[in-house]
């Protein structure tokens, strides 16, 4: 029982010192202190045993009293996701690298109610396994001996949504941003991938 216990003692303190480490790569992303602190502590509820990964329920963990600042983090705090992202997959080479890794693409549906989120709309979700008013995000994930995990991610716009500038506007869709379909989404993240030589069979 004793050697069970410290196993499972190594093993916490390995993802506490992952953790750290992930946030130290990420930390100059983030021009001040406040969201570096948010940022630690975002990743530390993705990571926690919490039934659903809600604003509520991420600053709870987080020991806020509101989801105030959660939502504050991720809406208004200025920092560059594909920045971020990029940090990310350098992280995913250094940790989890293997020359017979494969990529794998995917998309998922977010189910939403009303009609400001972007890229909401009525549309296929093979999470619902139906058309639903949905968001829809394609993603990269990157499988190897070391470990999997997500190195990449898209959210399609829609062409109604692509195509209508003060929706657009209203919901801050870069003006850069145009139509692309999911499989360009894919191809997108496949180049970046290589360029970065995301090492996979």
């Amino acid at each position: 029982m004793e050697e069970v216990t410290m196993a499972v003692m190594d093993e916490a303190a390995d993802w506490a010192r992952g953790l750290e480490e992930l946030v130290e790569r990420i930390a100059p992303r983030f021009g001040r202190i406040e969201p570096r602190r948010r940022v630690r502590a975002y990743l530390q509820g993705l990571l926690a045993p919490i039934e659903r990964k809600n604003g509520w329920q991420l600053a709870e963990n987080a020991g806020d009293r509101t989801p105030d600042g959660v939502q504050d983090f991720l809406a208004r705090m200025r920092w560059d996701a594909d920045q971020v992202r990029d940090d990310l997959q350098a992280y995913v080479i250094t940790q989890l690298g293997d020359a017979d890794a494969v990529l794998v693409l995917d998309e998922t549906g977010f189910i939403k109610k009303g009609s400001k989120s972007v890229g909401v709309q009525r549309q296929y979700s093979g999470t619902a396994g139906r058309i639903e008013n949905c968001q829809i995000g394609v993603f990269l994930g990157y499988a190897g001996r070391h470990g999997h995990a997500l190195i990449d991610r898209a959210l399609y716009l829609p062409e109604v949504w692509a195509n209508d500038p003060a929706r657009r506007d209203a919901a801050g869709v870069p003006a850069q941003t145009g139509f692309a379909t999911k499989p360009q989404l894919g191809r997108q993240m496949l180049a970046r991938a290589f360029a970065a030589d995301v090492p996979c069979r």
